[in-house]
């Protein structure tokens, strides 16, 4: 697992066998979201409830970006139930986290305005220039439903903006006669 796994066990004996476990759940719950920056997970046997059998609990708290996730208290007198129960917990509260990341990132990308400042069309790209005076890359593909070999400096265009790999690029760029504020 590349992140930060810690495994602790209170008031019960260490297992090889359990923490091995523990670690194949951990590492699926990474595959399925790979943005987990910590997990720590606690198993223990209180010693409270005598008359209702011994009941394991198990305690999961993941680090996320934006956020903390917690699976407090899934209990089960037999450890390796509770430690799934917990894990499926665990999976349910990172999708719930995941859909909303990809909502909120959908909903509340606003339009921009631009104006094409560099074109390369041997090579594909250009840039915007934004009404903050920033530029921003953008690349053929990211033209939304018009010709790159169409284009031409000072063109106003309107778009979005992303985080890429090399930083915020512009994205669904579109061309048409669009108000660029500042260009009175």
């Amino acid at each position: 697992m590349e992140v930060t796994l810690q495994i602790t066990t209170r008031d019960m004996p260490h297992s090889e066998a359990l923490e091995s476990h523990i670690r194949e759940k951990a590492e699926k719950l990474e595959k399925f979201y790979p943005h987990i920056m910590s997990c720590r997970i606690v198993v223990e046997l209180p010693h409270k409830h005598h008359h209702q059998g011994r009941q394991f609990d198990v305690h999961i708290h993941m680090t996320v970006p934006g956020g903390d996730l917690a699976v407090n208290r899934v209990a089960n007198e037999d450890v390796y139930v509770a430690v799934r129960d917990a894990f499926d917990a665990a999976k349910r509260q990172l999708e719930d986290y995941a859909r909303r990341q990809r909502g909120a990132t959908k909903a509340h990308s606003p339009v921009l305005h631009g104006k094409v400042t560099q074109l390369f069309k041997a090579e594909s790209y250009g840039f915007i220039e934004t009404a903050g005076g920033e530029e921003l890359y953008f690349h053929r593909d990211n033209l939304a439903g018009h010709d790159f070999d169409q284009l031409a400096l000072g063109d106003e265009v309107q778009f979005l903006e992303d985080i890429g790999s090399e930083g915020y690029q512009a994205k669904r760029v579109s061309t048409g006669k669009h108000h660029v504020p500042g260009s009175e």
